[in-house]
């Protein structure tokens, strides 16, 4: 009968052990390293991300905006803010529309229709339908939807067609312009929206 190597045994056993201890670390890093980049893309946003949701409206591409100039019914319409940020309003042309308010609009148009045209124009601004909020991610309908004055996440998600079975159902991800910046931060489900938001619902890690 052989006899057994009862060292080799011992070194054999010796880094089997070592290679487990190996796995078990690299696994470890992995979970770690994961966690990490998973974090990394996201910053607190500023103040001003969560102060935009209680000022006045302010204007921009696709905003659809109800002008009346009282008692001018060939100018009174429905005018749409183009990609440029402009509206073009007869006899004046093009005027610039994007980061304003409804009322400094009304300003800008009577302004320019006291240059020779009217006497003493009485202009009003009513939006009549609200620029799309867009929606990505985990959610069974992802696309573009228009905004609703009052929404919060959790109902931009329900017209999204809910969750999908991987949603995180905690918090989104939201990318939105302030001030002419883009920011990005990170609300719950109940937090309101705005019309030109990006949503983006993550998949949850477990």
């Amino acid at each position: 009968m052989a006899q057994v190597d009862h060292s080799m045994v011992t070194e054999y056993a010796r880094n089997m052990a070592f290679q487990h201890l190996k796995f078990l670390t690299a696994l470890a890093l992995s979970g770690v390293l994961f966690a990490l980049v998973g974090c990394s893309g996201y910053r607190p946003a500023p103040d001003a991300f969560h102060a935009a949701v209680i000022e006045p409206y302010r204007l921009d591409s696709g905003d659809n905006l109800r002008i009346t100039v009282f008692e001018q019914d060939d100018l009174s319409n429905t005018y749409t803010i183009d990609q440029a940020g402009y509206v073009a309003f007869p006899l004046i042309g093009a005027v610039s529309a994007r980061g304003q308010t409804a009322q400094e609009l009304e300003g800008q148009i009577a302004g320019r229709l006291r240059q020779g045209f009217l006497r003493d124009p009485d202009v009003s601004i009513q939006i009549d339908q609200h620029r799309s909020f867009f929606i990505l991610g985990e959610v069974n309908g992802a696309g573009q939807y228009t905004y609703v004055p009052g929404m919060n996440v959790q109902n931009a998600i329900a017209i999204a067609g809910g969750y999908t079975a991987r949603a995180n159902q905690i918090n989104v991800d939201i990318t939105r312009k302030v001030d002419g910046e883009v920011l990005t931060g990170r609300v719950t489900i109940s937090d309101p929206i705005l019309a030109g938001d990006t949503i983006y619902v993550r998949e949850r890690l477990f």
